[in-house]
């Protein structure tokens, strides 16, 4: 891996838990701020697929519970399917974010990256 994808993850691994820990704390505008920037990263040229892979085991380590209900149900769908559900989470987040409600649009943006999780 090139230095700069290696900064890049770098950067989407930081943004990620410190909005793991702004949330943990109730700072859910600090936390979805971090997510959107993470994600904003995620969805420009600069990242590859390798980035994207690696950034996806770094969140399954992350996100890792004996009680995972969202990985359970992953299990019983089609990718397409996970799709749908993730735009669907990140319409749901957005509308939030119009309502000012940060702590709906965070969680709603935390339930769609579980679904992208290996």
């Amino acid at each position: 891996m090139e230095d700069s994808d290696l900064l890049i993850l770098d950067n989407l691994i930081n943004l990620t838990k410190s909005s793991e820990n702004k949330f943990k704390r109730g700072n859910f505008k600090g936390a979805l701020d971090d997510k959107m920037r993470a994600n904003a990263i995620l969805k420009s040229k600069s990242c590859n697929e390798k980035i994207i892979e690696k950034y996806r085991k770094e969140l399954s380590s992350l996100y890792s519970s004996k009680f995972d209900l969202i990985f359970d149900h992953k299990i019983k769908i089609d990718e397409i399917k996970i799709n749908e559900i993730v735009k669907m989470l990140e319409n749901k987040s957005n509308e939030k974010l119009k309502n000012l409600n940060y702590k709906g649009a965070i969680k709603a943006l935390r339930r769609a990256e579980k679904y992208l999780l290996y």
